[in-house]
């Protein structure tokens, strides 16, 4: 299914009250008289393209001006609306923007409310327009390249395919630790944390436990040796009323009773019990001495591990893990490092790859270059531009990206850009030839003053070129010439009446007595004249059919 407009509904935008213009394939001609309202159908799809939007144009009277465009999009060609929209399975795209006097611009896509730049972005490559508006994509400088590009067969493959490479690979080197001496400070780093742990010699997370019991013990040992000696005598005492001289009097009591036996035997078990709970505390009354300068110790070896802990965690068992973790780290860098230097390689022989596919692509520009303005400068002659000069500036460095058309429309001026040409006229008869020297185009391609100031041959040169494009693309000129619009496969009389007091614009499409009667009037002024009638027909009857060259 081909791109094309099928339907453009105008609303109080200038003189125009509410048309519905349809649209067929190929080319049409939009006639009628000077200030009819032929142009503002042109300014309508400007605004659909996301044009400057003056709310002068906002017919008097009215709060808001309202442009709609019913577009056929062949599947897997839309943009701006979400893939998963069931509206999108029947192969049209509805756009609609409004002006509203004294207050902002509004967009919508399929029928949903949306941002300008979305709206731009749906139909960016989808219309284009030539004349005094200023969608003109050719003017750019990518769409220039694209074109040069396009002329040349010239290959882009290659160049994209060794740039995604190189960016891979970068973005690999980055992923090992950016470039050697960022690795090195972190392996210095990570060596000099490790040797601060190690020289510390931790045993296990526990140890700091144990030496905190180990530090309150030295600490307090005169207390804890009183505090032993007392329970010491409680326990095992010479008087009858230590525990084991209370136990002894009650195992007494319950021997040689049978039925006491079992108590007897525990009260045994607990004197047994009893008896090692005393060696113990006189061990600690016996052994435990002052040591000052194992306090000392224990006091500075946990002071080392708060060190540590502040460092690299908030407990030994942090600690140890953080060690545990530099060590992995420091063998991942020793093999990013030989990564590095297989990466360091093969970047350098990738950049060396993608310098031969950068000149290989900025040789086929320079060679198509003059080939393209050659051709392009020969259909201009044939344009009413007999004395303009073509040519294109290919530069820049790597695969001279920086491609830029440029224009002398007449003699003794100098060239420019193609974006900074005044004249429309000149620029959209500029258009169609690179179109037709090129091939490809958008959908739908409008043409207004592309036949200013020109007339016979050259017109008719003109309403053959456009012709040609039509035969690829949707194409839709303003015209006042009865050559080119005769060329076209659809004609449209744009006619300004008054109703109500006010002027208006209707939009009527022409069948082919119609046309008869329209391109008279073009030729001669006077639709009813039998002579310009026959002119009129002589000029029809020279095309094909409507369609015949679709």
């Amino acid at each position: 299914m081909p791109q094309n407009l099928l339907e453009l509904r105008v609303r109080n935008l200038g003189v125009i009250d509410d048309v519905t213009v349809s649209l067929g394939p190929g080319m049409t001609a939009l006639t009628g008289e000077t200030g009819a309202g032929k142009t503002l159908l042109i300014q309508a799809l400007s605004l659909l393209l996301g044009g400057r939007a003056d709310h002068s144009v906002v017919r008097a009277g009215a709060e808001e001006a309202l442009v709609e465009g019913r577009f056929a999009i062949p599947a897997g060609s839309r943009r701006g609306r979400d893939e998963d929209d069931p509206a999108g399975e029947d192969g049209e795209l509805l756009l609609a923007r409004s002006v509203v006097r004294g207050g902002r611009s509004r967009a919508w896509i399929d029928g949903r409310m949306a941002s300008l730049a979305a709206l731009t972005e749906a139909v960016r490559d989808l219309i284009e327009l030539h004349g005094q508006h200023e969608h003109r994509s050719l003017t750019h400088t990518d769409a220039q390249r694209g074109a040069l590009d396009g002329f040349g067969h010239v290959d882009l493959a290659p160049l994209e395919s060794a740039r995604r490479h190189l960016r891979q690979l970068m973005a690999d080197a980055e992923a090992v630790g950016g470039d050697s001496r960022q690795r090195a400070r972190e392996v210095d780093l990570l060596r000099y944390q490790l040797d601060e742990i190690d020289a510390v010699g931790i045993e296990d997370p526990g140890e700091d436990d144990r030496l905190g019991a180990e530090e309150d013990r030295l600490a307090a040992a005169e207390a804890y040796r009183a505090s032993a000696a007392a329970a010491l005598a409680a326990v095992s005492g010479s008087d009858d009323a230590s525990a084991l001289g209370r136990l002894a009097e009650a195992s007494g009591a319950v021997s040689g009773r049978d039925g006491l036996v079992p108590l007897a035997d525990r009260i045994r078990s607990a004197m047994g019990d009893l008896t090692d709970l005393a060696v113990e505390l006189r061990a600690i009354v016996e052994t435990w001495e002052d040591d000052p300068e194992r306090l000392e110790s224990v006091r500075g070896r946990r002071h080392l591990f708060r060190q540590l802990e502040r460092k690299y965690g908030g407990t030994l068992s942090e600690v140890l893990s953080f060690a545990v973790g530099a060590r992995e780290r420091l063998e991942a860098i020793g093999d990013d490092e030989q990564r590095a230097l297989q990466l360091d390689d093969e970047i350098r022989s990738a950049r060396q790859a993608l310098d031969a596919v950068e000149s290989k692509v900025a040789s086929a520009r320079r060679r198509a270059a003059p080939r393209l303005a050659a051709e392009i400068e020969g259909t201009l002659r044939t344009l009413a531009m007999p004395s303009a000069r073509f040519s294109i500036a290919v530069e820049g460095g790597g695969p001279a990206d920086q491609v830029t058309f440029w224009l002398a429309a007449n003699p003794g001026e100098p060239s420019q850009p193609l974006a900074k040409v005044a004249s429309g006229g000149e620029l959209a008869r500029t258009m169609m030839a690179v179109r037709l020297a090129v091939g490809g185009s958008p959908g739908v391609m409008a043409f207004d003053e592309v036949d200013a100031g020109i007339g016979g041959a050259a017109a008719t040169a003109v309403g053959m070129a456009l012709a040609g494009l039509g035969r690829g693309a949707q194409v839709l000129v303003v015209t006042h010439l009865a050559q080119v619009a005769a060329l076209a496969d659809h004609q449209i009389e744009v006619r300004k009446f008054e109703r109500g007091g006010r002027t208006c614009s209707d939009v009527v499409p022409l069948d082919t007595e119609g046309r008869v009667i329209e391109i008279s009037r073009m030729l001669s002024g006077r639709p009813d004249s039998s002579s310009a009638r026959r002119h009129a027909r002589e000029l029809l009857d020279g095309v094909p059919a409507a369609g015949a060259r679709a």
